[in-house]
Protein backbone atom coordinates (compact mmCIF):
# COMPACT_ATOMS: atom_id res chain seq x y z
CA UNK A 1 0.00 0.00 0.00
CA UNK A 2 1.46 3.56 -0.82
CA UNK A 3 2.22 5.65 1.99
CA UNK A 4 1.46 9.43 1.25
CA UNK A 5 3.92 12.34 2.05
CA UNK A 6 1.77 13.69 4.55
CA UNK A 7 1.22 9.69 5.92
CA UNK A 8 5.34 10.28 5.83
CA UNK A 9 5.37 13.49 7.52
CA UNK A 10 3.04 12.83 10.33
CA UNK A 11 5.06 9.94 11.16
CA UNK A 12 8.49 11.99 11.40
CA UNK A 13 6.55 14.92 13.57
CA UNK A 14 5.57 11.92 16.15
CA UNK A 15 9.14 10.41 16.17
CA UNK A 16 10.87 13.87 16.72
CA UNK A 17 8.42 14.51 18.91
CA UNK A 18 8.94 11.45 21.50
CA UNK A 19 12.92 12.17 20.91
CA UNK A 20 13.13 15.40 21.99
CA UNK A 21 9.93 15.75 24.48
CA UNK A 22 12.40 16.60 26.71
CA UNK A 23 13.80 19.31 24.94
CA UNK A 24 10.51 21.05 24.03
CA UNK A 25 9.35 23.80 25.96
CA UNK A 26 5.67 23.38 27.44
CA UNK A 27 4.02 27.03 27.93
CA UNK A 28 3.44 27.99 31.59
CA UNK A 29 0.04 29.05 30.16
CA UNK A 30 -1.86 28.34 27.17
CA UNK A 31 -5.11 29.94 26.22
CA UNK A 32 -7.66 28.16 23.77
CA UNK A 33 -10.41 29.81 21.58
CA UNK A 34 -12.65 26.73 20.98
CA UNK A 35 -14.12 27.36 17.43
CA UNK A 36 -16.17 25.26 14.93
CA UNK A 37 -18.89 23.77 17.41
CA UNK A 38 -21.56 24.91 15.14
CA UNK A 39 -19.75 24.16 12.00
CA UNK A 40 -18.82 20.67 12.48
CA UNK A 41 -22.80 20.13 13.32
CA UNK A 42 -23.52 21.69 9.84
CA UNK A 43 -21.40 19.76 8.02
CA UNK A 44 -23.03 16.56 9.12
CA UNK A 45 -26.39 17.47 9.02
CA UNK A 46 -27.02 18.13 12.01
CA UNK A 47 -28.39 21.08 14.94
CA UNK A 48 -26.05 23.57 15.89
CA UNK A 49 -26.45 22.80 19.84
CA UNK A 50 -25.31 18.82 18.79
CA UNK A 51 -21.93 20.60 18.12
CA UNK A 52 -21.70 22.09 21.41
CA UNK A 53 -22.49 18.33 23.37
CA UNK A 54 -19.52 17.24 21.58
CA UNK A 55 -17.34 19.84 21.79
CA UNK A 56 -18.37 19.50 25.54
CA UNK A 57 -17.06 16.18 25.44
CA UNK A 58 -13.76 17.66 23.80
CA UNK A 59 -13.21 19.85 26.22
CA UNK A 60 -12.73 17.18 28.87
CA UNK A 61 -10.53 14.81 27.12
CA UNK A 62 -8.43 17.49 26.07
CA UNK A 63 -7.95 19.48 29.53
CA UNK A 64 -7.27 16.58 31.03
CA UNK A 65 -4.47 15.43 28.41
CA UNK A 66 -2.70 19.04 28.67
CA UNK A 67 -2.47 18.69 32.27
CA UNK A 68 -0.45 15.77 32.11
CA UNK A 69 1.94 17.56 29.48
CA UNK A 70 3.09 20.20 32.62
CA UNK A 71 1.20 22.97 31.76
CA UNK A 72 0.53 25.52 34.90
CA UNK A 73 -2.79 27.10 33.67
CA UNK A 74 -5.28 26.63 30.61
CA UNK A 75 -7.92 29.01 29.94
CA UNK A 76 -10.53 27.86 28.04
CA UNK A 77 -13.04 30.31 25.67
CA UNK A 78 -16.39 28.76 26.26
CA UNK A 79 -19.04 31.92 25.93
CA UNK A 80 -18.47 35.34 24.88
CA UNK A 81 -20.44 38.40 25.92
CA UNK A 82 -21.10 38.61 22.19
CA UNK A 83 -22.37 34.99 22.35
CA UNK A 84 -25.90 35.88 23.64
CA UNK A 85 -26.53 37.28 19.86
CA UNK A 86 -26.89 33.63 19.23
CA UNK A 87 -30.52 32.06 18.14
CA UNK A 88 -32.27 31.74 21.66
CA UNK A 89 -32.70 28.04 20.91
CA UNK A 90 -28.85 27.99 20.66
CA UNK A 91 -28.54 30.10 23.58
CA UNK A 92 -30.78 28.16 25.71
CA UNK A 93 -28.99 24.98 24.70
CA UNK A 94 -25.82 26.22 25.78
CA UNK A 95 -26.66 27.08 29.59
CA UNK A 96 -28.58 23.14 29.71
CA UNK A 97 -24.80 21.98 28.80
CA UNK A 98 -23.05 24.49 31.50
CA UNK A 99 -25.75 22.94 33.89
CA UNK A 100 -24.55 19.44 33.15
CA UNK A 101 -21.23 20.40 33.19
CA UNK A 102 -21.04 22.51 36.49
CA UNK A 103 -23.31 19.45 37.46
CA UNK A 104 -20.47 17.23 36.51
CA UNK A 105 -17.60 18.92 37.94
CA UNK A 106 -17.93 18.92 41.47
CA UNK A 107 -16.54 15.51 41.03
CA UNK A 108 -14.86 16.24 37.76
CA UNK A 109 -11.05 16.46 37.44
CA UNK A 110 -10.81 15.93 41.19
CA UNK A 111 -8.25 12.60 40.50
CA UNK A 112 -6.27 14.74 37.88
CA UNK A 113 -5.84 17.30 41.06
CA UNK A 114 -7.23 20.44 38.33
CA UNK A 115 -8.11 23.67 39.82
CA UNK A 116 -11.28 25.07 38.25
CA UNK A 117 -12.18 28.89 38.05
CA UNK A 118 -14.43 30.79 36.02
CA UNK A 119 -13.70 34.45 34.72
CA UNK A 120 -15.90 36.63 33.22
CA UNK A 121 -19.35 38.95 34.38
CA UNK A 122 -21.11 35.37 35.94
CA UNK A 123 -23.83 37.93 37.08
CA UNK A 124 -25.73 37.89 33.80
CA UNK A 125 -26.66 33.75 34.16
CA UNK A 126 -29.55 32.42 35.96
CA UNK A 127 -28.85 31.99 39.51
CA UNK A 128 -28.64 28.32 39.81
CA UNK A 129 -26.00 28.22 37.25
CA UNK A 130 -24.04 31.17 39.49
CA UNK A 131 -24.83 29.25 42.33
CA UNK A 132 -22.93 25.79 40.82
CA UNK A 133 -20.24 28.60 39.85
CA UNK A 134 -19.48 29.45 43.18
CA UNK A 135 -19.51 25.31 44.13
CA UNK A 136 -17.31 24.33 41.82
CA UNK A 137 -14.79 27.02 42.87
CA UNK A 138 -15.30 26.10 46.61
CA UNK A 139 -14.65 22.39 45.86
CA UNK A 140 -11.87 22.85 43.39
CA UNK A 141 -9.86 25.56 45.61
CA UNK A 142 -7.29 23.49 47.11
CA UNK A 143 -6.16 21.56 44.31
CA UNK A 144 -2.42 21.75 43.51
CA UNK A 145 -2.56 20.63 39.40
CA UNK A 146 -3.38 22.72 36.88
CA UNK A 147 -5.60 25.82 36.90
CA UNK A 148 -8.40 25.93 34.68
CA UNK A 149 -9.67 28.97 34.03
CA UNK A 150 -13.36 28.93 31.96
CA UNK A 151 -14.24 31.76 30.32
CA UNK A 152 -17.60 32.57 30.74
CA UNK A 153 -19.65 35.84 29.41
CA UNK A 154 -16.22 36.63 29.11
CA UNK A 155 -15.13 39.45 26.51
CA UNK A 156 -11.66 41.80 26.71
CA UNK A 157 -13.35 44.96 26.03
CA UNK A 158 -15.43 44.31 29.06
CA UNK A 159 -12.93 42.96 31.12
CA UNK A 160 -10.44 46.09 30.26
CA UNK A 161 -13.44 47.82 31.46
CA UNK A 162 -14.39 47.10 34.51
CA UNK A 163 -10.76 47.25 35.15
CA UNK A 164 -10.76 51.32 34.35
CA UNK A 165 -13.63 50.97 36.41
CA UNK A 166 -11.73 49.91 39.50
CA UNK A 167 -8.85 52.01 39.26
CA UNK A 168 -11.15 54.69 38.85
CA UNK A 169 -12.62 54.09 42.03
CA UNK A 170 -9.49 53.75 43.97
CA UNK A 171 -7.93 56.54 42.85
CA UNK A 172 -10.94 58.33 44.08
CA UNK A 173 -11.15 56.42 47.26
CA UNK A 174 -7.33 57.96 47.42
CA UNK A 175 -6.21 54.38 47.62
CA UNK A 176 -4.71 54.83 43.84
CA UNK A 177 -2.46 57.95 42.29
CA UNK A 178 -3.43 58.56 38.96
CA UNK A 179 0.36 59.87 37.90
CA UNK A 180 1.33 56.67 39.81
CA UNK A 181 -0.28 54.43 37.64
CA UNK A 182 1.56 51.33 36.01
CA UNK A 183 0.46 48.17 33.66
CA UNK A 184 0.54 46.22 37.25
CA UNK A 185 -2.52 48.33 38.38
CA UNK A 186 -4.45 47.17 35.23
CA UNK A 187 -2.79 43.63 35.07
CA UNK A 188 -3.97 43.41 39.20
CA UNK A 189 -7.64 44.14 38.18
CA UNK A 190 -8.58 41.71 35.42
CA UNK A 191 -10.05 38.28 36.03
CA UNK A 192 -6.38 37.00 35.14
CA UNK A 193 -5.07 38.70 38.31
CA UNK A 194 -2.16 37.02 39.57
CA UNK A 195 -1.70 34.84 36.86
CA UNK A 196 0.87 34.67 34.08
CA UNK A 197 -0.18 35.93 30.55
CA UNK A 198 -0.74 33.50 28.33
CA UNK A 199 2.71 32.31 26.14
CA UNK A 200 -0.06 30.45 23.35
CA UNK A 201 -3.17 31.05 22.27
CA UNK A 202 -4.94 28.30 19.75
CA UNK A 203 -7.59 29.12 17.91
CA UNK A 204 -9.42 26.35 16.07
CA UNK A 205 -11.70 26.37 13.10
CA UNK A 206 -9.62 28.28 10.87
CA UNK A 207 -10.20 31.52 11.80
CA UNK A 208 -7.29 34.14 12.26
CA UNK A 209 -8.59 36.28 15.20
CA UNK A 210 -8.39 36.88 18.61
CA UNK A 211 -12.38 38.19 18.89
CA UNK A 212 -12.48 39.96 22.38
CA UNK A 213 -10.26 37.12 23.85
CA UNK A 214 -7.64 38.11 26.66
CA UNK A 215 -6.62 41.52 24.47
CA UNK A 216 -4.51 42.79 26.98
CA UNK A 217 -3.27 39.43 28.08
CA UNK A 218 -2.35 38.66 24.67
CA UNK A 219 -0.08 41.14 23.69
CA UNK A 220 3.06 39.14 23.14
CA UNK A 221 1.08 35.28 23.15
CA UNK A 222 2.35 33.52 20.12
CA UNK A 223 -0.90 32.98 17.72
CA UNK A 224 -1.33 29.38 16.02
CA UNK A 225 -4.61 28.44 14.04
CA UNK A 226 -5.38 25.09 13.00
CA UNK A 227 -8.30 24.34 10.52
CA UNK A 228 -9.81 21.70 13.01
CA UNK A 229 -12.62 22.54 14.42
CA UNK A 230 -13.05 22.04 17.77
CA UNK A 231 -15.27 18.26 18.57
CA UNK A 232 -12.83 16.83 16.47
CA UNK A 233 -9.47 18.80 18.29
CA UNK A 234 -7.35 15.79 18.97
CA UNK A 235 -3.91 15.45 21.00
CA UNK A 236 -2.18 15.11 17.62
CA UNK A 237 -3.34 18.88 16.90
CA UNK A 238 -2.29 19.76 20.54
CA UNK A 239 1.66 18.04 19.56
CA UNK A 240 1.15 20.29 16.53
CA UNK A 241 0.72 23.49 17.82
CA UNK A 242 3.45 22.65 21.02
CA UNK A 243 5.74 21.70 17.70
CA UNK A 244 5.13 25.07 15.74
CA UNK A 245 5.29 27.20 19.32
CA UNK A 246 9.26 26.05 19.85
CA UNK A 247 9.69 26.95 16.64
CA UNK A 248 9.00 30.52 17.40
CA UNK A 249 11.26 33.06 18.65
CA UNK A 250 10.13 35.20 21.52
CA UNK A 251 11.82 38.85 21.54
CA UNK A 252 9.28 40.60 23.37
CA UNK A 253 9.98 43.43 21.31
CA UNK A 254 13.77 42.92 21.30
CA UNK A 255 16.24 41.73 18.93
Amino acid sequence: MAVSFLSYYYIFEVIYLKKNAEKLYIPEHIGIIMDGNGRWAKKRGLPRPVGHTYGAKTFKEITRYISKQGVKYLTLYAFSTENWKRPLEEVNSLMKIFRQYLMESLTDFREDDIKVVFIGDRSAFPKDIIDLIYETEEVAKDRQGMQLNIAMNYGGRDELLTAVKRICQDVQEGKLSADALTEKDISDRLYTANIPDPDLIIRTGGEHRLSNFMLYQAAYSEFYSTDTLWPDFSEKDFQDAILEFNKRSRRFGGV
